[in-house]
């Protein structure tokens, strides 16, 4: 009975910990930061391809007070995530799969920020846009903004070279040659 009590009094606890602090939405964010890459559309191959991405604020009159710092991720356009539910857009950031992979972390400015990305080795292939989310002091987001019209197409890295199909030709050879002189031998010896 005790053990029952405790989890439901944990359970409770927990439940009042959400409906009290909430979770962080989406579409409640204010969009306060504009994004843009240089070049707009790209076709880019991991491990190679690289972009310039620059944001700014984008209303003079938002309060910045609280802002910290700017997170920057690559995100799945609606593209990419058909058919792909480890992919999927949710409202409630903490459930969202949209943005899985950064790009940068930086100290928050109103102007005057970029940074130069070369896409990750282990990004898969996709289409992709930026976005930008303000964090403030306890890492919480209050803000973001996300580029507009870009498609940024990845290729990832396949992980097979002509070392490899070479090496495995010739084994492949190999053990035919070995199971037809075998099969010889065995023959041979029948007789």
């Amino acid at each position: 009975m005790a053990v029952r009590g405790l989890i439901i009094g944990a359970t409770l606890i927990c439940a009042m910990v959400v409906v009290c602090y909430g979770e962080v939405k989406l579409s409640e964010l204010p969009v306060t930061l504009s994004v843009a890459t240089t070049p707009p559309k790209a076709d880019l191959l991991a491990g190679v391809g690289k972009i310039t991405v620059t944001w700014a604020l984008n209303k003079s009159n938002a309060d910045t007070s609280k802002y910290s710092k700017v997170t920057l991720e690559l995100c799945y356009t609606k593209a990419s995530q058909i058919d792909r539910p480890w992919r999927k857009t949710e409202d409630e950031l903490f459930k969202d799969k949209t943005c899985q992979h950064e790009i940068a972390t930086k100290t928050y400015a109103s102007s005057g920020n970029s940074v130069d990305y070369v896409v990750l080795k282990d990004v898969p292939t996709g289409h992709y846009f930026i976005r930008s989310y303000v964090v403030d002091a306890a890492g919480t987001k209050v803000a973001y903004g996300q580029t507009d019209g870009v498609d940024l197409f990845i290729t990832a890295i396949t992980g097979r070279h002509a070392s490899i199909d070479i090496a495995a030709a010739a084994f492949s050879a190999f053990s035919v040659v070995s199971l037809a002189f075998f099969f010889y031998l065995e023959k041979k010896k029948s007789k």
